[in-house]
């Protein structure tokens, strides 16, 4: 079977998903059936969290579709530019109202220096979340994923993701989200890896390849 993991994470991707497969049975039937998993990574910084929040409750290929919009609109794409970026210009381009507040919020807390998105580097995922979260329209959903693909956090598993969500209800016939909540525990310490194999799971299903 073909590594498709970056070189610097084979080892420790290895051990997590052995790790895996040892603690549950549903990941050897997922490796079994369609391989192992691309690990997504994404830069850290403003760009990333801009484009997280254009992908909340919509499609990643529809969400870059916008964000490439922006970008060739905005090409120096700070937050001092996307601030001065008017309404109508975001409405244009197809983001909603509610998301244009959400990514100004977002330039705000950086111009204003209530947040420094570089530091968030050397802190634990409970100390980015306690800072991201005050940010309107940074909810936890879009945390679990920054912590995942830029800050490459190992043991997160976001339980707000539907893709999620459906393949544990599927796989395991677990509808419940406190049960989901205590079941997947025992896949930690490497939840974030058990999420990956998990959207693995739904996208190749359903036949779809998705760039990250």
């Amino acid at each position: 079977m073909q590594q498709k993991f970056p070189l610097g994470f084979i080892f420790s991707m290895q051990e997590a998903i052995q790790y895996l497969k040892e603690k549950d049975i549903v990941f050897n039937f997922i490796i079994e059936k369609y391989g192992l998993p691309i690990l997504p990574k994404r830069p850290q910084g403003f760009e990333t969290l801009v484009l997280l929040i254009l992908e909340q409750q919509v499609s990643i290929d529809s969400a870059k579709a916008t964000f490439l919009k922006l970008k060739t609109k905005q090409p120096h794409f700070n937050p001092e530019s996307l601030l001065l970026f008017s309404d109508d210009a975001f409405r244009n381009i197809g983001v909603s109202r509610q998301k244009t507040s959400y990514i100004k919020a977002l330039s705000h807390s950086i111009i204003n220096n209530h947040i420094d998105l570089d530091s968030l580097a050397t802190k634990s995922s409970e100390q980015v979340r306690e800072e991201l979260i005050k940010i309107k329209g940074i909810g936890n959903w879009t945390i679990d994923i920054y912590l995942m693909f830029s800050l490459q956090a190992p043991d997160i598993i976001p339980l707000g993701d539907i893709a999620v969500i459906n393949t544990i209800k599927e796989l395991l016939d677990i509808q419940d989200k406190q049960e989901m909540e205590n079941y997947v525990s025992k896949w930690s310490p490497h939840k974030s890896v058990a999420t990956y194999l998990l959207w693995h799971y739904y996208l190749s299903k359903r036949n779809r390849k998705v760039v990250y």
